[in-house]
Parts: C-alpha cells; sequence; structure tokens
C-alpha cells in the first residue's frame, strides 16, 4: 500500500530540477501511505514527473523501489495497491516465449530474469507485454497506477474494478496533476505560483456531499479536480493534455457482471452453493494473506469479519491476530461478541475499549485524513481500530464488502417490503400515515419497543427502533422505488434547498436507464450501493482511516471472481426468512456455532447524536453559529438551525443531518489554516 503523485507539465516550463522538487513536495504529502522509502522520476523534455511514497508488504528489498522502470525501457510506473494474483500473472509471463524473446533482447535465457519478486515488477511487465488493457483485465487486487509511455508520451492512470484505492485528477494552470489524495494534487499549487489554480469548492459537489454524507465520483468538492471511477482508466497524449479532454474507459462494468449473473444462475443445490463459496472465498483469503510484513484482521464478531477470520484460521498454521475495539455506550458495542468468536477460534485477540474522550479526540483530525468532506461517523472507530491494530501488524484483512455482495443491509428486504404495501396507497394517504407516526419521538418509540420485547419475535427485533420508525414515515411519500432507495439512502433530502447556488448533478444513483435489466427491486439496490455507496463511502472510509496510521486493509469479499458468483445466486440464497447474507452465514457455520453470531444487526459507529447534545456540544454550536454560517456563505441557515435546536432538545435525533453539516464546517476552517 502506498501513494503517488505526478504532473505533466504542458507548457515544459519547469526544468528538470524544477520538476523533482515538486514532486517530491506533492509526494511527500502522502508520507503516511508510504513511510519505508520514496523515490521520484523526471523526464524534462516530456513534462512529465512521477513522485511515490511506499509502504512496503512484499519484497521488502530496494528491488521493489518505486517509480518502476520495465525491463524494455519502454514504461514507468507508480503502482499504489497488491496485485495478489501476481505469481499466477508471473507464471504466465515466463510461459510466453515471445515475451521472453521481447524482453531479454540478446540473452540465451530459457526464462525471464526478474530484478526481485514484488508485484509491481510483475505487473509492469504484463503491461509491457500485453498492453495495459488487456492486463488490467488479468489483474486480481486492489490498486490505482500512473504509467508512462514513453515512446507514445501517452500516460495512463487506472483504478481497480471495485474502487478500492483513489486516483484523483485534473488541470491546475497548463499541467496536468494527479495523485491518490487531494492533499497531493493541492500541494503542486502551493508551489507554482504561475500555475495556481483557484481551488474553488464546487457548490454542486457540496449538494451532493449532503445528501450521500460524501462527494460522489466522478466529482471531487473541488471544480475541475475529478475521480477516475472504479474499473476504468484512461489515457492521455499531447492532444488530450493540451485540449484538456479526456475519454474514461472502463475494462471492467458492474452492471454488466449482475446482467450476465442474473441471465446464467446458479443451478445447483444449497450444499452446493455453500461448497462453492467456501472454496471461493478461501482462495480469495488465501491470496489476501500473503505478505513479508506482520499480518492481522479486523474482528467486530459480526458475520463479515468473523468469516474472513474463521478462514484466515482455519489456513494458518499459527494463531491469527484479530483486533477489535469497545464502546461503554449500550447498543455500540460488539466487542464481547467479537471476544467470543476469537475464543472460539483461537486467534490471538486484542480489543481496546474506547472512552468518549478518545473518540472524540480523533474529531480534530478528519478534515486532513479524509481531504474533501466526508461523515459517516464511523470514520471515527474505523480509525481508531486502524490505530490500534498498526501497533502490532502492517497488514489487516476486513469483511468489508460483505453486506453489499451478499445482500446484508436491511434495506434490502425493508424496501422491496415496503414497496408492497405503499406503492398501491395512493400518496395523500401515505403523507397522513407519516404524520401519525411521528406524532411520538423516536425515544418514545424505543420505550414502547423495550417493553414489548418479550412479545416481538426475535426475527422482528431491531436496534434504535424509533429511528427506523422516522425513516419509515420519511419514506412514506416517495412516488418510485428508485425514489424509495434514493431516501433511504440520503442524510439531507432536498440538499438544493440548503446549499446557496448549488444543484446536484446526474451520479450513477439518477441515472437508471439500463438500471431496468435488473428484474428485482432488491437487485437494482444492491447494484447502486456497489457502485456507489460502497466505493465513495466504505472504502474511502477504510483507506483513509487506516493509510492515516500506514496500515494496509484488504477485502477478501471484493475479490471480483466471489462478486461475480454472488450475482448469479438467486435471491433466496442472499435472504432467506427475512434475514439477509443466508448463504455467507452457512459457510460461516461451519467454522462458528451459529449461537455466537446470530444476533441483530448491529451498525459500526459511535453515538454521534449523544455526543452532540453533550460533550461536542461546544464544538458544534460554534460551526453552527448563525452569523458564522451567514458570513462563509454556503448554507441557508434556516433549516440547519432548526435541526440544531430540534436535536438538543430531544425531540428528534438530526445526528446524520447535523454531522454532514459539522464535517463540512470543519473541513472548511481546515482549508483556512
Amino acid at each position: 500500500m502506498c501513494g503517488f503523485a505526478g504532473i505533466v507539465d504542458n507548457s515544459r516550463s519547469l526544468n528538470s530540477a524544477a520538476l523533482k522538487q515538486t514532486v517530491n513536495m506533492m509526494a511527500d504529502t502522502l508520507y503516511h501511505r508510504g513511510p519505508d522509502d520514496g523515490g521520484s522520476w523526471v523526464d524534462a523534455a516530456s513534462g512529465i514527473a512521477l513522485g511515490f511514497r511506499r509502504l512496503a508488504i512484499i519484497d521488502l528489498t530496494p528491488m521493489g523501489h518505486q517509480p518502476m522502470i520495465a525491463h524494455n525501457g519502454r514504461y514507468v510506473i507508480v503502482f499504489n495497491g497488491e496485485i495478489y494474483n501476481h505469481k499466477d500473472i508471473k507464471k504466465d509471463i515466463e510461459s510466453q516465449d515471445g515475451l521472453l524473446v521481447n524482453l531479454n533482447k540478446g540473452s540465451n535465457a530459457a526464462q525471464m530474469i526478474w530484478h526481485g519478486h514484488s508485484d509491481t515488477e510483475i505487473m509492469l511487465e504484463a503491461i509491457a507485454g500485453r498492453g495495459a488493457e488487456k492486463a488490467l483485465r488479468k489483474f486480481t487486487g486492489m490498486f490505482a497506477f500512473a504509467l508512462w509511455d514513453r515512446e507514445k508520451r501517452e500516460l495512463t492512470l487506472a483504478r481497480d474494478r471495485m474502487g478500492e484505492k483513489p486516483l484523483y485528477y485534473g488541470w491546475s494552470g497548463n499541467a496536468f496533476i494527479f495523485g491518490s489524495e487531494l492533499k497531493a494534487l493541492k500541494a503542486f499549487s502551493m508551489t507554482n505560483a504561475s500555475d495556481r489554480q483557484p481551488w474553488e469548492i464546487d457548490r454542486n459537489a457540496l449538494c451532493m456531499y449532503l445528501r450521500y454524507s460524501c462527494v460522489p465520483t466522478p466529482y471531487s468538492i473541488y471544480k475541475g479536480i475529478w475521480k477516475l471511477p472504479a474499473g476504468s482508466y484512461v489515457t492521455l497524449g499531447p492532444k488530450e493534455m493540451g485540449e484538456r479532454n479526456h475519454n474514461v474507459r472502463k475494462y471492467w462494468d458492474m452492471l454488466e457482471v449482475a446482467e450476465k449473473g442474473l441471465a446464467n444462475p446458479f443451478g445447483g443445490s444449497d450444499a452446493e452453493a455453500i461448497d462453492d463459496l467456501d472454496t471461493l472465498l478461501r482462495k480469495a483469503v488465501k491470496e489476501q494473506m500473503e505478505a513479508d510484513v506482520p499480518l492481522g484482521a479486523f474482528l467486530s464478531g459480526g458475520v463479515d469479519s468473523s468469516t474472513i477470520v474463521a478462514l484466515m484460521q482455519a489456513q494458518s498454521d499459527r494463531s491469527v491476530r484479530t483486533f477489535t475495539i469497545g464502546f461503554h455506550e449500550e447498543g455500540y458495542n460488539e466487542a464481547v461478541n467479537a471476544k467470543a468468536v476469537a475464543q472460539h477460534l483461537g486467534t490471538d485477540h486484542t480489543e481496546l475499549y474506547v472512552t468518549a474522550e478518545s473518540a472524540l479526540s480523533v474529531i480534530p483530525r478528519l478534515p486532513e485524513m479524509y481531504d474533501e468532506p466526508f461523515s459517516d461517523s464511523s470514520q471515527i472507530p474505523t480509525f481508531l481500530v486502524s490505530e490500534m491494530t498498526r501497533r502490532h501488524v502492517t497488514v489487516s484483512l476486513s469483511g468489508d464488502g460483505g453486506d453489499e455482495v451478499f445482500g446484508g443491509y436491511t434495506r434490502y428486504f425493508w424496501g422491496p417490503d415496503i414497496w408492497r404495501q405503499i406503492g398501491w396507497v395512493p400518496q395523500g394517504m401515505r403523507r397522513m400515515g407519516a404524520r401519525a407516526l411521528t406524532s411520538l419521538s423516536p425515544k418514545t418509540w424505543d420505550g414502547i419497543f423495550q417493553s414489548l420485547d418479550c412479545l416481538i419475535p426475535k426475527g422482528l427485533k431491531q436496534t434504535m427502533p424509533g429511528e427506523k420508525i422516522y425513516k419509515l414515515a420519511e419514506i412514506l411519500s416517495v412516488k418510485t422505488q428508485q425514489d424509495l432507495y434514493r431516501r433511504l439512502v440520503s442524510a439531507w433530502h432536498n440538499p438544493a434547498s440548503i446549499v446557496i447556488n448549488g444543484q446536484e448533478q446526474n451520479t450513477v444513483l439518477t441515472k437508471t436507464v439500463r438500471q431496468t435489466s435488473l428484474p428485482h427491486f432488491l437487485d437494482q439496490m444492491m447494484l447502486l450501493d456497489a457502485v456507489s455507496y460502497l466505493p465513495d463511502d466504505i472504502l474511502v472510509k477504510v483507506d483513509r482511516a487506516s493509510m492515516a496510521v500506514s496500515l494496509e486493509s484488504r477485502a477478501p469479499f471484493l475479490n471480483h471472481h466471489v462478486v461475480a458468483f454472488a450475482w448469479q445466486l438467486p435471491i433466496a440464497m442472499k435472504i432467506r426468512n427475512r434475514q439477509g447474507k443466508w448463504l455467507l452465514r452457512q459457510v460461516l457455520y461451519r467454522y462458528v456455532p451459529k449461537e455466537l453470531i446470530e444476533r441483530p444487526k448491529m451498525g459500526f459507529g459511535i453515538p454521534i447524536g449523544t455526543f452532540l447534545r453533550g460533550a461536542l456540544r461546544p464544538w458544534a454550536e460554534e460551526l453552527l453559529d448563525k452569523k458564522r454560517l451567514k458570513e462563509e456563505g454556503f448554507f441557508h441557515t434556516g433549516a440547519i438551525r432548526e435541526k440544531w435546536l430540534e436535536h438538543l432538545s430531544g425531540r428528534r435525533n438530526w445526528q446524520y443531518d447535523l454531522w454532514a453539516v459539522l464535517m463540512f464546517q470543519s473541513w472548511l476552517e481546515a482549508q483556512r489554516n
């Protein structure tokens, strides 16, 4: 896991020394992503400079140093991530006689002569032999890279299929700039006054951020700076650079995978499906356990992380290191469950109970960590568990992606159920029902459910029922299934009314033309989560939190072969008896007793609503001050202040809406310092 940055100076105004100094400064902003080594490569005649920071995971020797030049001298690469099937690709390269002759000009060697054993060298030679697009289709991994073709003077930027590794790009003056995080791009403008771009906040992106708690791809919070979408690449030659024109191409499309899977469904029995998934996951986990540094796993005690840890332990001759954090607040603590799973599997388990003070101490670091506004409050415990884990290991496997791939979110059965119940009811009547549901506060509903706990069937029990009832009330007036999904994943429901001069733009969530090819509402929700919520929220959260402490996080559920298999599964193998991840649970039960796992789903978060009424109140009051909001000029203040006062009174829990505004305000303040 690493970080990189680069420049293509179209004006050729920077000499070799200036290019090197600038790109090193850009790369140095990413030191946290790669504290083990750094390097740069410059070709002033072409205006290109590549900078790199390395976190050494595979091949700790200098032979893994980047930027790396291909054996044939034509290509130079900077690469962030891991190629898990690099050994298979290496064998494939060595078996291609024609390629060997090309790579070993003048040599009588019978096999490829490698400098080291890093996956970087192997992927670079695969690109040199096949070309970028064909090589990309062969890679299994998480990655982002920048590849310079010295012969054609072309730059190719590429990103992994699921969007695990980040890549930003755009123009600043006469230069094309790119990097793993926004801070690297901003460093270019800070060191080149003549090419400095204003870094204007995109109010349209701010609208979308308030809705989704993150800025969705391909946008960034700044005008003219973009995120490369997952499963995509872009190649820019002199013409594209000069015209500021770029054509993003897909080498892998989640919708195509979904359509293909649904058109060729799994036809075997339940037992055969369990066997096949067990085999696939074992292989994915085994590949991701390879490292030349200490390795462990996050363990929450839920289905996803417990499955990953169980498969790790089943394939290890020593106790796997596992890590969890706990909270003293009721409804947010999974540490007890994680400890029970760890004891059953025999892992070397470490846990840390987090106080409110330690959680709150993370907040000032969030703007620098995330670079642009980001308000999934589970960013805080994710950072805390990453920080603890990094004290012991350098790589940690996680259960991220299990919900999106195997149908774990409660909205996957709530959504279709709700639509079946309300779709036929006139909207006017639905609005009346919503008013009835909100006549009691969420706290009152929680008390009612608690008093009736012994009468509620186990399968219908929910954590925080009051908040779920209010969410139900809010969605009663939607017009279509797509509107229903969008409402379920929204924080602010009409952000354009909050942001001054802001309008929401098209995203994958609003382009519904091809989604009609998916027959079921459940399939549509899972697809949209996989191409939006997963890469823009979950994976951003994990990448920034883990890399802030130089920890590499890996997610076996996101192996694209596992994802493709999951799309072949009938709905009944994902959701059965109103319970998600049915098939994944059956695999887990081979290793962990059912009674250790079965309990209501609990999100990985903190009681941010309670904190805002308590320890965080002074901080929030300052950021939400009416005069301050008006002077900054981004928000209409009325709705924000109304929700803040309602939240303080306890009448409503507006934690997600308010947290989104607070994280923007905190980020904005950090940009001025």
